[in-house]
C-alpha cells in the first residue's frame, strides 16, 4: 500500500511580527495562501520499524533534521505506532525559499501518515501537533488562505483571493531565517496592515489585496542581500500588479489578473535568476481534498 499527498507552497500576503515573546518565539500575525507549486511525498509502510527519508534532492537532508522525519516520529511517539514507513520526497518547491516547502513537506506527511496508520485523527489535532515541528506547518495542515497569529500555530480561515496568477522567483542567496529575525528592529519596521487586507479577502477586492501587501521582514533581508530588491524592482518593470517577498526570503512574488503578461514576466526574469515560476492560487485548499 502507498499513500500521495500533495505539500503545495505558500506565500505571505501580509506578514507582521508584533513583539519577541518571554518563551523566545516571536508574536506573529501573518496572512497566507497556497499555490499550484507542490512537493509529492509517497508513504510505503515498511517491514522494519524505522523512518526512512528517499530523495534525489542533495539538499534534503534523510535524517532527523528533516521535517517530514520529525512529523512521523511525533505521530509514532504520541501514539505509540511500532511500524515504519519509508517517505519518498519528489521535490519542486524550492529549498530555504520563504515557501514553506519543509513545513508543507511534514504537513502533507501528517495527513499521509493519519490515513496509512488508521489514526483518524481531526486535522486540527494534526494542526496542534505540527506546531511543535515548526512555525508554518499548522497553516500548511489546513492548506487554503488564513490568518496564522501566535507563533503561527492559532489558524483562522479567511476568505481565499479572487482567482489570479502567481510569477515567483528566487534568487540565488542563502537566507537564515534566524539572522532575519536578529536582525529585525521593530521600532524601525514598516508593519503591514492585517485587518486592511482580511477586509480585502472579504470583498474579494484585487486591488486591495495588491496595495496591502506587505512583510515587516522585507527591510532586512533586502539590506543582507540587494539582489531581492533588484528582482522585485525587475517585476514590476516587467508588468506585475504587486510584488512582495515571501516569508523571511529570498523568493519574490509578484500577483497579475492576466496570463499572457505572467509569461511575459516569467520569460523577463529568466534572463535574472534560473529559479522562476508561473503558477495559480490556491487559496480554497482544494488541493489537499
Amino acid at each position: 500500500m502507498r499513500l500521495l499527498e500533495k505539500a503545495p507552497a505558500k506565500i505571505n500576503l501580509a506578514l507582521d511580527v508584533l513583539y519577541k515573546r518571554p518563551d523566545g518565539y516571536h508574536e506573529v500575525e501573518m496572512v497566507m495562501t497556497t499555490v499550484d507549486l507542490s512537493d509529492r511525498i509517497e508513504l510505503s509502510p515498511l517491514k522494519e520499524n524505522e523512518i526512512r527519508i528517499v530523495s534525489e534532492n542533495r539538499f534534503v537532508p534523510n535524517d532527523e533534521r528533516n521535517l517530514a522525519y520529525k512529523a512521523a516520529k511525533l505521530l509514532k511517539d504520541t501514539y505509540r505506532i511500532n511500524e515504519g514507513v519509508e517517505i519518498y520526497m519528489e521535490k519542486y518547491i524550492p529549498v530555504a525559499a520563504g515557501l514553506a516547502g519543509g513545513s508543507s513537506d511534514a504537513a502533507a506527511t501528517l495527513r499521509g501518515l493519519n490515513r496509512l496508520w488508521d489514526l483518524e485523527l481531526s486535522l486540527d489535532t494534526l494542526a496542534e501537533l505540527g506546531s511543535h515541528i515548526g512555525s508554518d506547518v499548522s497553516f500548511c495542515v489546513h492548506g487554503g488562505t488564513a490568518l496564522a497569529t501566535g507563533r503561527g500555530e492559532n489558524i483562522q480561515q479567511l476568505t481565499p483571493p479572487p482567482a489570479c496568477w502567481v510569477v515567483l522567483a528566487k534568487p540565488t542567496v542563502g537566507v537564515s531565517t534566524q539572522t532575519i529575525y536578529q536582525q529585525l528592529d521593530l521600532n524601525e519596521a514598516e508593519h503591514p496592515n492585517i485587518p486592511k487586507m482580511i477586509e480585502a479577502l472579504d470583498a474579494e477586492d484585487y486591488e486591495g489585496i495588491c496595495a496591502n501587501l506587505g512583510n515587516v521582514l522585507e527591510g532586512v533581508t533586502t539590506k543582507l542581500h540587494p539582489e531581492v530588491n533588484q528582482l522585485k524592482n525587475h517585476m514590476k518593470e516587467f508588468g506585475a500588479d504587486a510584488v512582495l517577498m515571501s516569508g523571511s526570503g529570498p523568493t519574490v512574488f509578484g500577483l497579475v489578473q492576466q496570463e499572457s503578461r505572467a509569461h511575459r514576466i516569467y520569460n523577463g526574469l529568466r534572463g535574472f535568476c534560473e529559479d522562476v515560476y508561473v503558477v495559480r492560487l490556491l487559496g480554497d485548499g482544494t488541493l489537499l481534498d
